[in-house]
């Protein structure tokens, strides 16, 4: 993935709705992650996208921990470097130590893991590889959520299996401030 096959939009190009957004949005420092500027190509879908995102990444019934665990084995599972890298530093600024990054690509069978850490990323595999959870791994999250919570960890996989889909397709780049643990290999040219 070393050349974008849809690069950013540039900022000269942008129209006033997507620079609108972009404003409201808070890019530190004026700088646009190039997620956002390379949906910027479709400002519409930007727009609506957002929306969903804003709620599963700020407003879900989720901690942060649990979220961001969710969020890293899908990038994991997805061999998504972008989705991986961004959200490895969320995860840190969550309180999700190194070590347990390097555990997310193992999964939960690896040692270390809380029982429910361990159920949330079983469910983020199951969610990936069957597009449905087992009854084991929907009663292990519901003993410890309630319903929203449950709806909450699903949307987030579907979410960022979405996202990491449309990153790895369009080969969207990493930002430059992104690095410092193993990122996901591509599984196709």
């Amino acid at each position: 993935m070393t050349e974008p096959r849809l690069a950013p939009l540039p900022s000269t190009e942008w129209d006033d709705e997507t620079r609108a957004l972009f404003t409201a949005l808070g890019a530190p420092n004026g700088r646009v992650l190039n997620i956002f500027a390379t949906l910027a190509r479709h400002p519409k879908l930007l727009k609506r996208w957002l929306v969903f995102g804003s709620h599963v990444l700020s407003k879900s019934t989720l901690s942060a921990r649990d979220r961001e665990l969710l969020i890293l084995r899908t990038g994991w599972n997805c061999a998504a470097p972008y989705e991986w890298g961004q959200h490895v530093a969320i995860a840190r600024a969550a309180g999700i130590t190194d070590d347990e990054i390097t555990r997310v690509s193992v999964g939960p069978g690896a040692p270390g893991w809380s029982a429910f850490d361990a159920t949330l990323l079983r469910a983020a595999d199951e969610l990936h590889t069957d597009s449905t959870l087992s009854d084991a791994t929907w009663a292990a999250l519901g003993a410890q959520y309630g319903e929203q919570q449950v709806l909450d960890a699903i949307f987030t996989v579907g979410q960022y299996h979405l996202v990491s889909m449309a990153l790895n397709a369009c080969r969207v780049q990493r930002d430059d401030d992104v690095s410092g643990v193993p990122m996901p290999e591509p599984r196709r040219g």
